[in-house]
């Protein structure tokens, strides 16, 4: 959700920018800009829609000059327009802002009450304006924008670019992701390692309450109490940074294909050498004396969560509660004795699981967090990190990283099995085995796809959608819902199988298809039983199952895919396959946007 980028370089930092923020794309926007400074004026462009707008109007009105700083906006305060795009600029000084500044309405009426006027509906004007105002009582660039930092209330990251000043960019953060990086006679800042890494692969993480004032020469580090500190300079793995389609059409495209890949290697970090044992590297969790597990997140991962419900409570027999983030601090539950709580996170640094993580903070015995990037805030404020290791994922729409939280998810819930006594060596072994053997599994349902697209075609064409599932397919019902409507935009609902009959069967018709996931599993004849209801009501039905799912109860339905056999604990990461793909053919049959779909960004750092 908006990125940012600096460039105090050597040379002319325009197509620098644009291109920094081709690779921040993924977090979505609908408009964009850069501000310069050449021989001590600054200048912006801006432009609505996708970043080739803003590249077609830099041919035609170029902007001159080897400092500057860009931003792709996802509106929030003020509908997309170029009046509302960043950067804003007020006299001398030009600011990108990702966030929400929650007291701008307050420090407006202050402004007013100087007489100063305002031309856009955002807030991020005001930390401009705020800022020219320090400036013409007398204060230099950087004390003026340390002091507009300093009254800033909410979530953001900042850069500040001043008119006269062609070797400063001033940046801080507090709730939304800013790293600097480090190159040979430049400095460079950006919103997250993916933006900076084809100009260094050495970078500082900003931490919560940071401010930085960067020279071509230095960076100098304050944190929230304004004492200057240090921060450890890291080296990035430009491997995990590239974000080429490698081929593909769409990225979607190319991450759904990874998935063998990436499953095989999250796998091996948990299950070294032979596979045989499990391994926590970073730190280690002892389950025997968890009286409650509390898992926290949004959107997709909150529904991994929901999958490993399953798991903890079926496989290690440990209660465990499910929570959206958003609601969850807010709810104030009581954190009590016994209670490990666990957060699951592409980004690390989601805003409400943040958030919600804070809340745990000090309350529960010990908190836990699944994640992608390994020096992400929530990464760094829990007492164990989990990678996923899924790699840059720049799809909107979560594919490779759910199907890595799920298998870190179960391998934590075995853990927790084989802690507390719940599972004898050989069950476990099989369950380890088993999971080896995954992404081969993975690989074959991935060669339906020829199938699933001819399926999608027809399903295109429709309105609304139903998907149905039982038990551990319930929470993937609602995944492939949501995959289906982020990007080809077509109403889709979830409900547990079960609940059919408790009103959405009203919604039944000919013109409705239903997507039955159904494994031939314990809950396998339910399922079925379920689906002819919807048959005799003459509801076209997608069956999703294995061969002895469609020899059972194949008969009468709409049309078919079938999967790999496979046990049934991990069925629910074998069959985010279909969902995923079925998703990705249906929109790409509609035409629309498969990567950057419409209103959505990837990494929601604003509540």
């Amino acid at each position: 959700m908006c990125g940012i980028v600096g460039v105090l370089g050597n040379h002319e930092v325009a197509p620098i920018l644009v291109e920094a923020l081709k690779r921040l794309e993924y977090r979505g926007y609908d408009s964009a800009g850069i501000a310069t400074v050449n021989d001590s004026t600054l200048d912006r462009r801006r432009a609505v829609g996708k970043l080739v707008n803003l590249s077609d109007l830099l041919v035609h009105e170029p902007l001159r000059g080897k400092s500057g700083i860009g931003h792709t906006r996802w509106a929030t305060h003020g509908a997309p327009s170029i009046t509302n795009a960043h950067p804003h600029q007020a006299g001398p000084v030009a600011v990108v802002h990702n966030g929400i500044v929650e007291n701008f309405r307050e420090l407006r009426a202050e402004l007013a009450e100087k007489g100063i006027s305002f031309v856009t509906e955002t807030d991020t004007e005001t930390i401009a304006l705020v800022a020219q105002s320090h400036m013409q009582s007398g204060l230099q660039p950087i004390d003026a924008a340390l002091k507009t930092i300093a009254q800033l209330e909410g979530a953001f990251a900042l850069a500040f670019l001043f008119e006269g000043e062609e070797d400063l960019i001033v940046a801080a953060r507090k709730g939304s992701p800013l790293a600097i990086g480090h190159g040979e006679g430049e400095m460079f800042v950006g919103s997250d390692a993916i933006a900076l890494s084809p100009l260094t692969d050495r970078v500082t993480y900003l931490e919560e309450g940071d401010s930085a004032v960067v020279t071509r020469a230095s960076v100098t580090i304050r944190n929230e109490l304004g004492e200057v500190v240090q921060r450890e300079c890291k080296t990035i793995n430009i491997d995990q940074t590239q974000v080429d389609k490698g081929g593909h059409k769409h990225f979607m495209a190319k991450e759904i294909a990874e998935q063998p890949t990436v499953l095989g290697e999250a796998i091996r970090h948990y299950l070294p050498n032979d596979g045989t044992q499990i391994c926590l590297p970073g730190g280690d969790l002892d389950f025997s004396k968890v009286k409650r597990l509390v898992m926290v997140a949004c959107g997709t991962a909150s529904y991994a969560c929901l999958t490993a419900k399953y798991w903890f409570e079926q496989i290690a027999g440990i209660p465990v509660e499910v929570d959206v983030a958003s609601e969850f601090r807010y709810r104030e539950p009581p954190i009590t004795e016994g209670t490990v709580a666990l957060f699951v996170s592409q980004s690390g640094e989601t805003a409400d699981t943040l958030a919600a993580l804070r809340y745990c903070s000090g309350k529960a015995d010990r908190i836990v967090s699944v994640i992608n990037v390994p020096e992400s805030s929530i990464a760094r404020e829990s007492d164990l990190a989990l990678p996923i290791l899924a790699g840059a994922e720049i799809g909107v729409a979560s594919t490779k990283a759910f199907t890595c939280q799920l298998s870190v998810l179960l391998i934590l819930a075995l853990k927790a099995a084989q802690d507390r006594g719940q599972l004898g060596a050989e069950e476990l072994n099989q369950h380890l085995c088993d999971l080896r053997a995954l992404p081969g599994l993975i690989n074959q349902a991935i060669g339906s796809e020829s199938k699933i697209s001819q399926v999608a075609a027809k399903l295109a064409e429709t309105r609304d959608i139903l998907f149905l599932g039982r038990g551990r397919m319930f929470p993937l019902a609602l995944e492939g819902a949501l995959k289906l409507k982020e990007i080809s935009y077509i109403h889709a609902e979830a409900y547990a199988s079960g609940e059919l009959k408790h009103g959405p069967i009203a919604l039944i018709d000919q013109h409705v298809p239903v997507v039955v996931l159904a494994p031939h599993d314990e809950l396998y004849d339910k399922s079925i039983s379920n689906m002819q209801e919807v048959m005799a009501r003459a509801g076209k039905v997608l069956l999703i199952t294995d061969a002895k799912g469609l020899k059972d109860g194949a008969e009468g339905t709409w049309d078919t895919i079938q999967m790999p056999q496979v046990s049934d604990i991990l069925s629910p990461i074998l069959y985010a396959i279909p969902a995923q793909l079925l998703a990705y053919h249906t929109a790409v049959a509609k035409g629309t946007d498969v990567d950057q779909p419409r209103n959505l960004a990837k990494s929601v750092t604003v509540e």
